[in-house]
């Protein structure tokens, strides 16, 4: 038999291909809720090419806010505007597929954040019944009222972003406003937005971070949303839907630093802000929109460098971003590897066949 290296090579690339496809790292994604649009889109977060739709719209699938993943590694989402459409659903993280409608009920209304506790429970809060509500991790079964709005300035008032800080204790945004027997918030009785701290054995909260002064390019007022913990500083990062994002130390509720993220350049902002999360690279991450075309408001991904506060449009005015407001990020094995090969794969496959030639040269019979 002759021995051809030529047609030995496309195998050994295939080969070493394989190879190159599992050594080499994943690109990092992350994945954005839109509002408007009722789907999820995937961006590539080093780049911010737009990677396609991850999630379509369906029929109850409405307005999706929050996603989080499980503890069964699950991507959950909150979504609904009335009490038939609010609801939490269970996707694959990796393809994207509907698992399941997985809580529901218990007088959910508006479900905005997500979080998972310590003690395997599910929290939601509920903004337009100013409630957070407790359901099984694993079943999704109603199990009860956690805490609901006392009526004081100090309370539960319009209950937003959800988050477990290093201390076990439920962490949450407020915006301020009262939920009317119209299912519409309302916002004359003027209190305020804070962050609170709940206590999930007793039931106690407390206000950990009372509202701060508006940001220079708001529209003069607050409204926190967004709730992350710095990877590095351990830091609590808030976004505020009004404009901004500030740090916190967690320990004494110190602010620390401020982000601008009035991408538009106008003052007052004519971009909102939603949600926040770290990329793989530690990276602080932010989505806004423009608000300058109620009917058609696009979105853009911005990064911030953590210590400089220096901000980057990694994906500025993007079409497939309709009123985004949550986002998370797609741990890379979730990810499809790009197919390529890399110089160094291509001269590796290139000297083992050299090799092989000169082989059958000294055995040529074999």
């Amino acid at each position: 038999m002759t021995f051809d290296p030529l047609r030995s090579l496309p195998c050994s690339l295939a080969a070493l291909s394989a190879i190159g496809l599992s050594a080499l790292p994943a690109p990092a994604a992350v994945l954005i809720g839109n509002t408007v649009g009722n789907n999820v889109v995937e961006f590539d977060e080093k780049t911010g090419q737009f990677l396609g739709e991850f999630i379509s719209p369906f029929e109850g699938f409405v307005s999706p806010d929050s996603l989080v993943y499980g503890p069964d590694g699950n991507l959950y989402i909150s979504s609904g505007t009335t009490p038939d459409t609010s609801a939490i659903y269970r996707f694959n993280a990796k393809t994207g597929a509907l698992i399941d409608r997985f809580a529901s009920g218990g007088g959910l209304l508006r479900p905005y954040g997500l979080a998972f506790g310590p003690d395997d429970n599910l929290y939601v809060s509920s903004f337009l019944s100013d409630e957070i509500l407790r359901y099984d991790g694993k079943t999704g079964a109603f199990l009860d009222v956690f805490a609901r709005r006392d009526g004081s300035p100090e309370g539960l008032n319009g209950p937003n972003g959800l988050l477990f800080g290093p201390d076990g204790k439920l962490y949450v945004t407020t915006q301020g406003s009262v939920a009317a027997v119209n299912g519409q918030p309302d916002f004359s009785f003027g209190f305020p937005s804070q962050v609170l701290c709940y206590d999930i054995t007793s039931g106690l909260g407390k206000v950990f971070v009372p509202q701060p002064a508006p940001f220079p390019s708001s529209f003069g007022f607050v409204s926190f949303l967004g709730l992350a913990i710095g990877p590095d500083d351990g830091n609590l990062y808030v976004s505020d839907f009004a404009n901004g994002i500030r740090r916190y130390d967690f320990a004494t509720g110190q602010e620390l630093q401020v982000y601008d993220t009035n991408y538009t350049g106008t003052t007052p902002s004519s971009n909102f802000i939603g949600g926040l999360g770290f990329g793989f690279e530690k990276s602080l991450y932010t989505i806004g929109f423009d608000i300058g075309e109620p009917s058609n408001p696009i979105g853009t991904l911005l990064k911030f460098d953590v210590a400089s506060g220096i901000r980057t449009l990694v994906a500025a005015n993007q079409p497939a971003l309709v009123r985004p407001v949550g986002l998370i990020f797609r741990p890379k094995f979730m990810t499809t590897p790009e197919p390529m090969l890399t110089p160094s794969l291509v001269a590796l496959a290139l000297a083992g066949l050299v090799a092989a030639r000169r082989d059958r040269r000294s055995h040529p019979n074999s």
